[in-house]
C-alpha cells in the first residue's frame, strides 16, 4: 500500500530535528557556492552580449582551428598517448610486484608511486635540460652541449610532452591495477592450476577480469589529466607553437582575451568531465568481478625463471628514470655555471650568491632572493590554510554522508548522495578550468563583498574546492571507522553533535585526517594548473615563479625551486604515508 503524506510526516519532521540533517544542508550550502557557483558563473559570462561571441569564435569562426579545432586535436593525442603508456607501464608494474618472485618488490613499489607526488613541471625541467637543442635558440640542454645531436621531435612537441606526463602519470594505474591484483584468491588461481590449465590461461580468466576494471579506470584517469594537465605542455610545446586546450585557454585569459579563454574552459571542462564520468561508470559497472576474489588464500608467486633479475633490473630502472634520475638532473643543473652544461664548471651561485651583474643579469640566489623567499612563505602558508578549511570541510562531508546514509528516511540519504556528487565534482574539472571559472566568479564586486582576484582569500577558496574531493575521501575513510553504537551512547548520555564531533569523532578520525591533510597540502604546494590564472605579484608561489624563470631563460634557478618544491612534497608525503600506518596489501610478503 502506498506510503500516505500523513505517514511520511512523522518521519520527515524527525529528519528535520536531526543536527546531522541540518549539518549536511550547511554543508551542501557551502558546497553549492564553493563548487557550483564558480562554474554557474563562467557559463553566465559567457552566455552575455559581450560573450556570447565568443562561442562562435571558439567553435566555427575564422580563427576556429587555431583557437580550438587543433588545441583539441593535440589534447586527444597527448591525453591517448598518456593513457596508453601509463596502462602499460604501471599494469606492468603491478603484475610484477603483486603476481610474480621478482626481488625488490617493495623498493620497485615505492619508487613506483613517488612520481605522482612530483610537480609535473619537474619531469618537464628535467627532459629539457636533458634533451633541448637549438630550434627556438637559447641555450641547448645537455646532450646537445656534448655534441649529440638531438632530433627536434625528441626535443620539443607531443613525444617529450606525453613521455613525461606517462613518467608522472602511470603512478595512477600502478595504485589501481596493484590493489586489483592484490584482491585475487591465490587458491582459485591455484585450482585452476591444478586442473591443467596454463599459466596463461588462468591470468587471462581470473587475474585479468579483477584488473581489467582498474586498468580502463586507471587509463581514462591518466587521458583525462593528460588532456587538461599545463605545465609539460607550456613548457615543451608552446616554444614551438603546439598549442592544446589548457595553453591555448591559458594564452587567451592573459592577453586580455577573457571572453574566449572562458569558452576554451567550458569546453575542457566538458572533455575532462566526460572522461571521468566514462571512468566512475565502467569502474562502478564491472564490481561483479570482485564476487571471485576473495582474499582467503596464500598466493603462489609466478616464478619469473632466467627472466627474473632482468625484468627487475629493467623495472628498477625505470623508476629510478622517473624520480630520482629527475631530481638528480635538477640539483646538479641548478650548480651549473653555464646553463644545462656540465663541461663550464660549477658555482653555488644560484643559490646563495649575491648581485652580480656578469651572471643571470645581476639576479641573487634563489636563498638570498626576497621574492623566492616571500614565494616559500607563501606557498607554505597557502598549502597549511587550503589544507586546515579542505580537512574541515572534508570531514564535515565525510561525517554528513556517512551518518545519513545510515537514516532510513529517503530525504537524508538523498542528501548524502548530493553531498558526495558536489563534493566529487571539483575533480571532473581541470584546475586551469577552474582557476578561470574563480576568476569569472570573484573577479568583480558581488554586492557588498569586494573583488578578490589578486588575494590571498581566492587562493585558499579556489584551493579548498580544488582538493575537497581529497578531503571529503579522507573524511569518509576516517569517520567509516568510527562505530555508530560509540556515538549512539553519548547521545543517551545527552551529548550534543558539537560535543560528540570534538570528544569522539575528531580525536578517533585523527589519523586519517591528519593524513589527508598532508596530502592536500602536497597537491597544493606543487600545482601548478590552478594558480597560474590566480597569483599576483602580491601573492608569488612557488610553482609559478618557476614557470617564469624557465619561460625566461632562467634554467638554474626554475631547476632550483623545484627540487625545494619536490623536497617539500616529498618529505610532506612520506609523512603522509607514515601516520597512514599499514602497508600496502601488495608490499606483504605472503
Amino acid at each position: 500500500m502506498p506510503t500516505t503524506t500523513r505517514e511520511r510526516a512523522p518521519g520527515l519532521r524527525a529528519a528535520a530535528a536531526d543536527p546531522v540533517v541540518w549539518l549536511g544542508c550547511v554543508v551542501a550550502l557551502v558546497l553549492v557556492v564553493l563548487v557550483l557557483a564558480p562554474v554557474i558563473g563562467l557559463t553566465v559570462t559567457t552566455l552575455r552580449p559581450d560573450g556570447i561571441g565568443a562561442w562562435a569564435d571558439v567553435l566555427t569562426g575564422r580563427l576556429a582551428p587555431s583557437l580550438f579545432h587543433e588545441p583539441l586535436a593535440n589534447s586527444l593525442l597527448v591525453g591517448t598517448t598518456t593513457a596508453v603508456g601509463s596502462v602499460l607501464l604501471g599494469g606492468s608494474m603491478a603484475w610484477l610486484v603483486v603476481m610474480t618472485d621478482a626481488p625488490a618488490r617493495r623498493t620497485i613499489a615505492l619508487l613506483a608511486t613517488v612520481p605522482f607526488a612530483l610537480p609535473s613541471f619537474a619531469l618537464a625541467l628535467a627532459w629539457e635540460t636533458v634533451f633541448r637543442n637549438d630550434l627556438v635558440g637559447g641555450r641547448v640542454g645537455l646532450l646537445a652541449d656534448l655534441g649529440v645531436v638531438v632530433p627536434d621531435w625528441i626535443a620539443w612537441g607531443p613525444l617529450p610532452i606525453s613521455a613525461t606526463l606517462v613518467a608522472h602519470y602511470y603512478s595512477l594505474t600502478f595504485l589501481l591495477a596493484a590493489a586489483a591484483l592484490a584482491t585475487v584468491n591465490g587458491e582459485l588461481m591455484e585450482a585452476a592450476e591444478m586442473t591443467g590449465a596454463s599459466r596463461f590461461r588462468v591470468a587471462r580468466s581470473i587475474a585479468l577480469p579483477v584488473v581489467a576494471p582498474a586498468l580502463v579506470s586507471g587509463g581514462l584517469l591518466a587521458f583525462a589529466e593528460g588532456v587538461s594537465n599545463f605545465a609539460s605542455p607550456a613548457l615543451l610545446g608552446l616554444p614551438v607553437r603546439f598549442q592544446t586546450l589548457s595553453t591555448r585557454l591559458y594564452g587567451a585569459i592573459s592577453t586580455g582575451e577573457t571572453a574566449r579563454g572562458y569558452v576554451l574552459a567550458l569546453l575542457l571542462i566538458a572533455v575532462a568531465a566526460t572522461v571521468l564520468f566514462a571512468s566512475n561508470r565502467l569502474a562502478g559497472g564491472r564490481r561483479s568481478y570482485a564476487t571471485i576474489t576473495g582474499k582467503g588464500g596464500r598466493r603462489s608467486r609466478v616464478g619469473l625463471g632466467p627472466w627474473r633479475v632482468p625484468l627487475t633490473v629493467l623495472a628498477v630502472a625505470l623508476c629510478l628514470a622517473t624520480t630520482v634520475l629527475p631530481g638528480l638532473v635538477l640539483l646538479a643543473s641548478s650548480f651549473a655555471r653555464r646553463t644545462n652544461s656540465f663541461l663550464g664548471g660549477f658555482t653555488t651561485h644560484f643559490w646563495t650568491g649575491v648581485s652580480d651583474p656578469a651572471i643571470a643579469q645581476g639576479q641573487r640566489g634563489v636563498l638570498r632572493n626576497p621574492q623566492v623567499v616571500d614565494a616559500v612563505l607563501t606557498t607554505v602558508g597557502l598549502g597549511l590554510a587550503v589544507a586546515v578549511a579542505a580537512t574541515v570541510l572534508g570531514t564535515a562531508v565525510g561525517y554528513a554522508v556517512v551518518r545519513l546514509r545510515t537514516r532510513h528516511e529517503r530525504a537524508p540519504r538523498a542528501l548524502a548522495g548530493a553531498l558526495s556528487t558536489l563534493s566529487y565534482l571539483p575533480f571532473l574539472i581541470p584546475g586551469i578550468a577552474l582557476g578561470a571559472a574563480f576568476i569569472a566568479q570573484f573577479g568583480r564586486p558581488i554586492g557588498p563583498l569586494p573583488a578578490l582576484y589578486g588575494t590571498f582569500a581566492l587562493l585558499v577558496i579556489a584551493g579548498a574546492a580544488y582538493t575537497l574531493p581529497f578531503a571529503a575521501q579522507a573524511g569518509r575513510s576516517a569517520v567509516g571507522q568510527i562505530a555508530p553504537d560509540v556515538e549512539e551512547a553519548a547521545v543517551m548520555a545527552g551529548a550534543g553533535l558539537a560535543r560528540r564531533a570534538g570528544r569522539i569523532v575528531v580525536p578517533l578520525a585523527a589519523r586519517g585526517l591528519l593524513a589527508g591533510a598532508v596530502l592536500v597540502f602536497v597537491n597544493i604546494v606543487r600545482d601548478l594548473s590552478l594558480v597560474v590564472l590566480l597569483v599576483t605579484p602580491a601573492t608569488p608561489l612557488l610553482s609559478v615563479l618557476t614557470y617564469r624563470y624557465a619561460s625566461e631563460g632562467f634554467a638554474q634557478f626554475a631547476n632550483a625551486i623545484t627540487v625545494i618544491i619536490v623536497v617539500i612534497s616529498v618529505a610532506a608525503t612520506v609523512l603522509a604515508r607514515r601516520l597512514e600506518g599499514a602497508a600496502q596489501p601488495w608490499q606483504e610478503d605472503r
